[in-house]
Formats: structure tokens, C-alpha cells, sequence
């Protein structure tokens, strides 16, 4: 038995191993898995087997830079759907008393006190100044 532990340590040195993106691959693999089992599609199945082997692929890489750099895009794309998910949800906390705008210039959100009629705003991005119109 301690020969075996030493044999499995052996072939894991150097192995990339686990990450974020890994464990958002073993959820989703588990999700697809118990849709699959209500669904009985071939495709959900062929769906399941790619996640599956990309996962072990990730995981026994000897490659650590490149799996890296699939971490990095993985989690610079996760940060911006959670930053969306809660600008918006801010957005509906503040529905009754603020706006939220776009400076024309620079694009950037702007949160507004709501006020009714038309009014300038200057952003504080850029201090450039733009009409606002607000019901």
C-alpha cells in the first residue's frame, strides 16, 4: 500500500491539479449529469463526456502556465458577470430614489439622485457635462 501512495505521488509531481476553473467544471459536469439522467438526450450526454475529459485533461496537465492562463481568462470573465449581476441588483435596491445613467463620453455608470425635469450632469470621470432627462 505505501508503495502504491508513492507511486501515485511520483506520477502527481508536477501535475497542474485543481482551480476555479476546475471546480466551476465539476458543477457544471453535475448539472448536465442530473439534466441528462430527466432528459435522456445523446447530445447532453456527448455534453457531459467533453467537461468530463477537458477536466482530466486540466487536471493531469503538465502544462501550468497554459492552465493558468485558462484560470486567469476564467476568472477575469467570472468577476465581470458577478460585478453586471450586482450592478443590477443595486440598481433595483435603488429604483425608487436614484438613476443610473451612461456619460456619453466616457461610458461610464453613473448613479443620479432621481429628480424630476431636465437637468446637467457633470461626470466624474471625465467632468464632462451632459443633459439628463428624468420622468
Amino acid at each position: 500500500m505505501n508503495k502504491f501512495i508513492g507511486k501515485m505521488f511520483n506520477f502527481l509531481q508536477g501535475r497542474y491539479g485543481i482551480d476555479e476553473l476546475y471546480k466551476f467544471l465539476f458543477i457544471l459536469f453535475w448539472i448536465i449529469a442530473i439534466l441528462g439522467i430527466f432528459l435522456r438526450n445523446p447530445i447532453i450526454y456527448l455534453l457531459e463526456m467533453l467537461i468530463c475529459i477537458f477536466m482530466i485533461y486540466r487536471l493531469f496537465s503538465r502544462d501550468i502556465y497554459k492552465r493558468q492562463s485558462e484560470n486567469m481568462k476564467y476568472l477575469k470573465l467570472r468577476d465581470k458577470v458577478k460585478e453586471k449581476i450586482k450592478l443590477q441588483k443595486r440598481k433595483w435596491n435603488d429604483r425608487k430614489t436614484h438613476i443610473y445613467r451612461r456619460c456619453p463620453n466616457c461610458k461610464a455608470e453613473i448613479r443620479l439622485p432621481r429628480k424630476k425635469g431636465k437637468h446637467v450632469c457633470t461626470c466624474p470621470s471625465c467632468k464632462k457635462d451632459f443633459d439628463v432627462k428624468c420622468i
